[in-house]
Parts: structure tokens; C-alpha cells; sequence
């Protein structure tokens, strides 16, 4: 792999905020040039403005110039794919091993330098949260209710970088704009300070932001505030907060599913929170995909080969002849794939029905890929190692080979301006049926699973051969009447995996469900059959849900002779 130079992307010391950005003609896409201190920039509105879109320019995960930027990235591939086992790390075996503690859990140490990546990029862009704060606290003769509508963009962003932080480590020290020293410690239960930040910005921010499309918006701020009190098993307030969101009309579900990673289609009625990126700016791709670089088919760029689709995801998308998923044993059997054959070999893929999200989720031999042709499988073709990583290629957010003068980097073809999309308009939808299904309403959370069936059903979405014939046996239907809370449940949860596959979030749904260790060392059980490097995989219960605090971060903490970050339980 090759070393990404970004002049966009510069090393920010932990909690003190240079800014890369000045004059914006339009937001996020400023060319960046030198460097300026708070104090230089504060006190003038331009100014306060920069400080603001340098805290946005870390929603995609991104604030170091090293050979690992992709460590941290936005999209959590490695920490909510490979970790929920959506997804194998791919490629070689020997070729980023780092991840491969967090795909088994086994020998996770607080010194992997993954960690200390997504550590450094959120409180980076926490102090740059801050420093925007304070400069538009500041500001003399500025229009209050603009005013506060910066302040509320910048308590968002500061309440989203500690969401995610708290999600990985769950104990993490909070950091508003009036903490000097930031060694303050990691016991306080910092979630009620994150939702606080949540809440104030709902209640100020706009519905759109007609010219800036990319910044945070008041269904954005809501839909956190209701994601944050699932955590708590607070099934009420969240669906106060998802029903707000659906009834304000301001977002629809795309009419068919692969527009969401086209990126022919940024900011699209079914976005809520969307990373704006771009290349060919004079970045040398730096605002691109930078943390999903290493994720494309082997065959078809650059590189690299990582982020492979598991056996076990590629499974759940079978349905049963009417239509409807096998909850309980889609894995008995395994979809037919080619792992062993080489590109010159017969192969007919699998014939069975199957939910037609996969094909949009996956790339599998012998159908096409995207306007890329036919897969081909592997040796030679897209799959770098098969025995290592499976027979299988990431997908979404893939480009198309027409888009690659317009969306590519023109010197490595992975780093594109497909805009990453953290939050769609299905996955709120999701967790409203979720919250509905907790709060018996199992009517009303069968609606909303039905509607994101629908969509996938639309059979103008279904991936098609050049003749227009379904290049699989696509066989979707809509849920009946659940028959109770257990099955609602259950069916609820399924379909947010089949909708969101690849996406980044299963494994921070299985711990939030409180399942992880019974789902992870069942998958284990039959991987280690397929892949040697699971060997030793196991999921302990009350550790592996959340990270080690990572080393580095514990050694900077010492004040008055002793370290006030504390280790997370059972991790040395």
C-alpha cells in the first residue's frame, strides 16, 4: 500500500485546534492553505466560521498525516463491521493484523494503534468543537439567532465525536469549552452531558439548510438525542424524538435502495447525516473516502482488498419461498460462493431465493458489478486472498467505472467523493420500529419495517444482467401480522441488518441489544471451520463490549504523580 500525502490532513495535537480552513464559498469545500491559531482567528466572524468547519472536517474520522489514516475512519468498518461480523478483515492475512483482534477479541491491547487513532481524531475534533464555541460566544455584533444556530451546529458535533468515543470506550472523559486541563479523569458516565448537547441543538437548529446542505440539521440533532436514549432502554423518549423526525416530512426513503451509494446522489431526501467529500480540488484526494480507501474490490483500483463480506451476512439475506427472511436458521446452510476456484473454473452462482439488498451489499462471482462487468471472482480477480478473507467484495460506496474522471482521485482510483452517509432515513426508521416493539405497539413497528421492505422490493432496484433479466432469484415480501413482541423483536433486529449491512453498525446493535457474546461466539463456532486466523476467537462477556482505553492516552493523563484515565475492566 501506498502512503496518502493530505495536504488537507495535518497532525493536531490532542485538544488544541490549528485551523486548515479560511473564506468559505461553500461549505466544507474550501481549499485549505496554511495554518492560523484560535487566537488569530477568533474574535471575527470569518474566523469563528473556520474554526466551526474544521470541527465538521473530522465527521469523516480523518485528522492525521500518517500511513494509517484510515485507522479511525467515519464509516466504523472495522469497528462496527469486522467487529459484528458483517465483514472479515480481508486482504492478506499478515497485511493490517491490527484488525484482526478487533474481528476475534483475542489479544486486543491497549497500545494497537487503531485506538489510539479513533481516540485522537474525536477529541481533535471535540477541542475543535470547542474552539468554534468559544470564538462565536465572543463575537461582538453578530445576529443572535445566527449566533446560536453556530453554536448549536458546534454542540452537535461536539456531542457526536464524544457519542462515538463513548460508544468504543464507554468510560471517557467529557470536555466542554470552559475545561483547561483536560486531564480530568474517565468515571463520571459522561451520556447525559452528550444528550444535553444533542437536545440543545434540536431545539434551535433549522429543518435544512437550503445552500449548505452538508450542515447539521434539526432532524439530525433529533434523531441522535433518540439513538442516545436507546442506549438507556428509554423506548419513550426515543420514539418521541423518531416520531418528530418521521412527521416532519423532511425525509423520505429513496425509491430504490442502491441510490444511497451512488454517488451520483449526495444529500438525497433519505440522508440525515451525510460527510461531504470530494477530490480533484486540489487536495491530492485528501477530502475523499480517506478511512474507506483500503475497502475496494482488489481488481478494480488501487487497492486494497479489506473489508470482505462474511459468509455469515451473506447468509441472512436467503428468504424462504414467500419471501421472508430465516430468522432462525439462515446459517444452517451457506449461500454457494466459488472459495476455491480459480477465475478459470465453472462456477453458477447460488439459485436460491434471495433478498435482493444483497447484490447491492456484496459483489459476488459471475453477476455484475455495478458498470464494472461481471465479477470474476478470484485468482486472478477482485479477491486478494480468498483463504483469508472469503470469496466476496465490499460494495456500497464502491464508484462506478463512468464516474471515475468526475468521483476518483486521479492517482489512486479508491479515494473518491462518494459522500459517506452516517445516518439514512431507514435506519431511523429502524429504530422507531425498534422503540415501538419495546412499548408493544408491534402494529405500528411492523408498519415501518414493511416500508423498508417495500423499497427493497421495488424491482426497478433489483440488480439486472445487460439483457434486463434479475441477475438472481430475488423473492421479497412483506411481514404479515407479527404474531407477538418475541418475534416482532426479533424480525425488527433482522431487518436492520439486511438494510444496513456493511454499514458499521452491527456490532454496536448487538451490544446495545445485549446479545454480542452469544451472537459472535455462535458465528465463531462455524468460522473457525473456514478461516485458521479465528482460531482462538472468543467474545468474553462484561469485556469485549466496549475497548481498552488506549495506552497512550492513560500515559499522557498523569497529574500530581498518578494517571487519572482509568483502564477499562480486565484489560491490562
Amino acid at each position: 500500500m501506498r502512503k496518502i500525502k493530505s495536504p488537507k490532513i495535518k497532525i493536531w495535537t490532542a485538544l488544541i485546534s490549528f485551523v486548515l480552513w479560511l473564506g468559505c464559498d461553500d461549505f466544507l469545500e474550501t481549499q485549505p492553505y496554511g495554518t492560523s491559531t484560535f487566537k488569530t482567528l477568533s474574535g471575527q466572524q470569518a474566523g469563528a466560521e473556520a474554526l466551526l468547519i474544521a470541527a465538521y472536517s473530522n465527521l469523516d474520522g480523518i485528522s492525521i498525516d500518517t500511513y494509517t489514516v484510515w485507522m479511525a475512519g467515519a464509516s466504523n468498518w472495522v469497528y462496527g463491521s469486522i467487529a459484528g461480523a458483517d465483514a472479515y478483515k480481508g486482504a492478506e492475512e499478515g497485511d493490517q493484523k491490527e484488525i484482526t483482534s478487533f474481528e476475534t477479541h483475542a489479544d486486543l491491547e491497549s497500545k494497537n494503534p487503531y485506538l489510539e487513532a479513533k481516540w485522537t481524531t474525536y477529541y481533535n475534533g471535540i477541542a475543535r468543537a470547542n474552539d468554534a464555541l468559544k470564538a462565536f460566544k465572543s463575537l461582538d455584533g453578530v445576529n443572535a439567532d445566527f449566533r446560536n444556530m453556530r453554536l448549536a451546529e458546534a454542540r452537535f458535533l461536539r456531542g457526536f465525536y464524544h457519542f462515538e468515543l463513548w460508544k468504543l470506550f464507554r468510560n471517557v472523559p467529557y470536555i466542554d469549552e470552559n475545561v483547561v486541563d483536560t486531564r480530568i479523569g474517565n468515571q463520571l458516565d459522561i451520556l447525559p452531558l452528550i444528550q444535553e448537547d444533542f437536545k440543545f441543538a434540536a431545539g434551535i437548529l433549522p429543518t435544512r439548510h437550503e445552500e449548505d446542505k452538508g450542515r447539521i440539521t434539526k432532524g439530525a440533532a433529533q434523531a441522535y438525542f433518540g439513538i442516545s436514549k436507546m442506549w438507556e432502554k428509554d423506548w419513550n423518549t426515543a420514539k418521541i424524538y423518531f416520531d418528530s423526525v418521521i412527521i416532519s416530512g423532511r425525509y423520505a426513503l429513496n425509491t430504490t435502495y442502491h441510490t444511497n451509494f451512488n454517488a451520483d446522489f449526495p444529500n438525497s431526501s433519505e440522508s440525515i447525516l451525510e460527510v461531504q467529500q470530494s477530490v480533484n480540488d486540489g487536495a491530492n484526494g485528501a477530502n475523499g473516502n480517506v478511512g474507506d480507501v483500503l475497502n475496494q474490490p482488489y481488481g478494480l483500483g488501487s487497492c486494497c482488498g479489506f473489508h470482505q463480506p462474511s459468509q455469515n451476512l451473506v447468509n441472512a439475506f436467503k428468504t424462504d419461498d414467500s419471501g421472508l427472511p430465516m430468522l432462525d436458521t439462515y446459517s444452517n446452510e451457506d449461500v454457494k460462493n466459488d472459495e476455491g476456484l480459480n477465475s478459470d473454473q465453472t462456477f453458477v452462482p447460488h439459485t436460491g431465493p434471495l433478498d435482493p439488498r444483497l447484490d447491492w451489499t456484496v459483489g459476488r462471482r459471475g453477476l455484475p458489478f455495478l458498470d464494472w462487468g461481471v465479477n470474476p471472482g478470484s485468482n486472478p480477480g477482485w479477491v486478494r486472498d480468498q483463504h483469508n478473507g472469503g470469496p466476496y467484495s465490499p460494495k456500497k460506496n464502491v464508484i462506478y467505472m463512468s464516474q471515475v474522471r468526475e468521483y476518483s482521485n486521479s492517482d489512486w482510483n479508491s479515494l473518491n467523493a462518494n459522500n459517506l452517509k452516517l445516518l439514512r432515513y431507514a435506519d431511523l426508521l429502524l429504530y422507531a420500529a425498534e422503540a415501538d416493539v419495546e412499548l408493544g405497539l408491534i402494529d405500528d413497528a411492523l408498519h415501518l419495517v414493511n416500508l423498508v421492505r417495500a423499497r427493497a422490493a421495488n424491482k426497478d432496484g433489483f440488480l439486472k444482467n445487460d439483457d434486463g433479466t434479475d441477475a438472481a432469484n430475488y423473492v421479497i415480501s412483506m411481514y404479515p401480522p407479527f404474531q407477538d413482541q418475541a418475534y416482532a423483536r426479533k424480525a425488527v433486529r433482522f431487518e436492520r441488518r439486511l438494510e444496513l449491512g456493511m454499514e458499521g453498525h452491527r456490532f454496536f446493535d448487538l451490544v446495545r441489544w445485549g446479545i454480542a457474546a452469544d451472537e459472535k461466539n455462535q458465528y465463531f463456532e462455524k468460522e473457525k471451520q473456514k478461516r485458521t486466523y479465528m482460531e482462538k476467537a472468543f467474545f468474553k462477556a462484561g469485556k469485549n463490549e466496549i475497548l481498552p482505553i488506549p495506552q497512550n492516552a492513560i500515559n499522557r493523563s498523569m497529574k500530581d504523580g498518578r494517571k487519572t484515565l482509568m483502564q477499562n475492566p480486565e484489560y491490562d
